[in-house]
This record gives C-alpha cells, structure tokens and sequence, in this order.
C-alpha cells in the first residue's frame, strides 16, 4: 500500500516541532567515491549516488534522472550492438567479477577512523544491497592486528580444559580432521559492538554505510563447537564458559557462555557462502556465534579452552564494555538487541522526481526471529507495517519493503523493528536514558533520515 505523508493540521504542527530538534550531518564528510566527483558539484553526485543506489528499481531509477533521456523509442525499436553481435566465450579468468558498470558497490574506510598498527574497520554498501546475503567480497572486516595469509596445512585447533574435570581427553585437530565430520550450514547476520558507535556522541555521519555498515549477514559452514567438546569428553554440566583465541597477532581471545555451545547455535566454520572463508574472515577457521557481536566471532580459530567462570581478558576488560550515566562500565553485554535501518532511500541519495518509491531496510535480533517492522515518514508521529521479504531466519538479516508516495515535501523517514522475545527497538530518548550519550557500543537506537523539499537525504538524529 502506498503511504503519502499526512497533511492534518496537528500532524503537521508536530512535524514542524520534530524539525526543530533535529541534527544535521556534517557537509564535508564525503567517501572516496565522492571526493572524486566534487568537481560536478554536491548535487549532481548524490543524484548519481541515488541512481546507483536505486538499482533495484531497474530502469525506473534511470527514468527519473534528470541528466538521463526520457524513455524514447530507440532503445526499444533498435537493436542495441550487444544484440547483434557474437558474445563473449567463458571467462579465462578462473574466477568470476562484477560488470565493469557495478564499481560503485565497494567496502569503504572511514577518513575519520585512524589506522594503528593494522587496527582498522571497512563499512560494507548497505545502501546498494539487496535480499539479506552479503557478497563475500563486500563483507565489512574489522581487525585488531591485521589479517593474515594462513597454510591451511599448517594450521590447528586445540580444546582443552582448566582441569581435567572439564575436559577428559584434550586433542588437537587439523582443517581435514574437522572435514570429515558432518557438517551444518546456517545464515546469520554479524554485526560488530561499535556498529553506529559514532551516533552515540551525536556524530551523525552521512550514509548508511558509515552508520550501519560494520554489518554482513553469510551462509557459514562447518562444524557444530558442541560436537568437538563431546568429541573431548566435556563435561558440558560442570563447564560454564569457553575461552576462544585467535591465531592473529593480537591474539584475541573471548568468553562464550556454555549455553551458546550446547544450544547447537555456535559453528567452527571453515565455509562462507558456498566457498571456503576469505583470509580476512578468518580462514582458514572462525568462531560463529550466532546473535553474538562481531568480535566474538574470532578469527583464525586456533584454541577452544573450556573452564567454569569467564576470563576478562584485555578484550572484555578494557574494550566491548558499556559505559554507563553512573561512570560504571557493563562487562559482557555481548548480545546484540533488536535493531532496524532504512536503507534505500537514505543518507547521501536524492529523491529526483515525485510519486511512488519502495523504501527497503533491514532488521535484526540477536535473540531470534523479527517478528514485525513498522515505517514512519514524519517523525515517528504515524507508523505503517513494513511487509517482511522471506525467508524470515533466527538471527539472521530480514529485509522490509514497504511502498511510499513522495508528495515532494519534507518528510522524516525511520523504521522500527520488533522481535520475537517481544522487545521493541528505543528510540534515542529511550536509550540515552537508560545509557547516558557516552557508549561507544552497543547503539540499536532508530535510525532517522530527513528528505528535503529538494529530494536530498541526510542522517539526522530525533533528540
């Protein structure tokens, strides 16, 4: 169903009141890409970023730009050359790439994040995605040490115990060890701690990849961590936590409650959508751990420790902690609540013409399935149901579509996801009351773009 921005009296006068208490976005935060066009002046490059953005609309999104030549009749009663002419054979090249026209859909780095001893993030497109898979090579990466080329062959596992009371027969496994045992495939979303960290401080922060992108969603492959520890005799009633170290050169290393193992949840993965993982998600061995932030998820997978309480180690008692209005930090809130965003249209696009557009987002929990999303276009003031495009998974990215009328005013677009365990995803208000405006993690607070009269969009925050 189409929704039209609502032209009553107090609607509008409410709309008017959320305009005065919004926070526009900084003008000169620009990406790579646009720095490169500056020089065809800010608004032919957003209308170019929306066009591209706006892929999903095929030929529509061209149609409405104003450069572009109105649908005529030469593109259909004249054959274009690739239509009349021999095709090109199998690529020589052993493994396939994008079309040459799809350069826009990179992985970014933010100028305003500083790179230290290889400790750097890149945002994954969201604004030019569709369904809920992330392409592997459009995969966000976040690394405390950089990423490291591993000899599959040279690589091993080890589960162990604090004690023998934990563990009752330690072993060592090699990637064609784990191979031959049945293996599980699921698809579940990952999204790191500090994913829309810059928010917090009300750095509003252009685009939806810079506020959302430290997110992917992949089909993972391997084999379940609870079928090894059975494999080493774990005593899984005594056992409360495991310690999982990487072999990178932080050796990062994180608690995971026993409950997220003996659910079945928690994956040794060596697959990624259909392939073996890329070097810079972990391969040749990664943690997954459903629901979980991304930094649990660790990397280069070399040791699995079982013991009885967990092990605040520099990563759990320095970082991923959430600083509280008291002064106080939260310790393992690892669980990664309820959360929307918009993503088409959204920051740094342009709307070029009046009437239909669909607005499309995506939705998360970490406690299971989305059960509903709901959109607004003034504010939060009105709300419609998204419809949910399937499948709809536990843990896993869910994508909203929902059709809009732009009348070619102001409006305020956001979305609202609710999950399963019934929890409702907070607005800014909500959550900086609970949790004050200095957190750097765990921001699932809604997402807010204002479209102005002349079709732009920018992140604005609703304080």
């Amino acid at each position: 169903m189409a929704i039209g921005l609502d032209d009553d009296a107090l609607t509008r006068a409410r709309f008017d009141t959320l305009q005065a208490r919004i926070r526009k976005a900084p003008e000169n935060f620009l990406d790579a890409g646009m720095i490169l066009e500056v020089g065809r002046g800010r608004r032919d490059v957003l209308r170019g970023a929306f066009v591209a953005a706006l892929a999903a609309l095929g030929g529509s999104a061209r149609a409405v730009a104003e450069e572009a030549k109105p649908a005529g009749e030469d593109a259909i009663l004249k054959l274009p050359p690739w239509s009349t002419s021999l095709g090109r054979p199998v690529a020589a090249t052993p493994y396939g790439m994008p079309s040459k026209y799809e350069t826009a859909m990179l992985r970014r780095q933010s100028p305003g994040l500083t790179q230290v001893a290889a400790s750097s993030v890149s945002f994954m497109p969201l604004q030019g995605m569709f369904g809920i898979i992330t392409p592997s090579g459009l995969h966000f990466e976040r690394h405390h040490q950089g990423w490291q080329e591993i000899d599959p062959s040279q690589h091993r596992l080890m589960v162990h115990g604090s004690s023998d009371e934990f563990v009752r027969k330690a072993k060592v496994y090699t990637l064609d060890d784990l191979m031959r045992i049945p293996s599980v495939s699921r698809m579940h979303f990952i999204e790191c701690g500090a994913n829309t960290g810059m928010e917090w401080g009300n750095v509003a922060v252009p685009t939806v990849q810079y506020t959302h992108g430290m997110l992917s969603c992949s089909e993972f492959t391997g084999v379940p961590l609870r079928t090894l520890l059975e494999d080493c005799g774990v005593d899984l009633k005594k056992a409360k936590f495991v310690l999982a170290e990487g072999a990178d050169g932080s050796s990062m290393t994180r608690t995971i409650p026993i409950e997220l193992v003996t659910s079945g949840e928690a994956i040794v993965a060596y697959g990624q959508n259909g392939e073996m993982l890329r070097p810079e998600n972990g391969y040749p061995l990664r943690l997954v751990v459903p629901g979980v932030q991304g930094v649990s998820w660790v990397k280069w997978l070399r040791r699995i420790k079982v013991g009885d309480q967990p092990w605040a180690t520099k990563d759990e008692a320095v970082h991923y902690m959430d600083l509280m209005p008291d002064g106080q930090h939260r310790q393992y809130t690892s669980i990664q609540e309820c959360k929307s965003v918009i993503t088409s249209p959204s920051g740094g696009q342009t709307l070029l013409d009046k009437g239909s557009y669909n607005v499309t987002g995506l939705a998360w929990s970490g406690r299971g399935k989305i059960s509903r999303v709901d959109v607004s276009f003034d504010g939060g003031v009105n709300w419609v149901g998204a419809q949910l495009q399937t499948p709809v998974l536990p843990k896993c990215l869910t994508r909203f579509n929902v059709g809009w009328i732009w009348d070619g005013g102001p409006a305020l677009l956001q979305s609202r996801a609710m999950d399963e365990t019934g929890f409702v995803q907070p607005g800014y208000r909500q959550l900086r009351d609970v949790r004050g405006v200095r957190s750097i993690y765990h921001n699932n607070a809604i997402q807010s773009w204002k479209v102005s009269e002349s079709g732009e969009v920018g992140n604005v925050q609703i304080l």
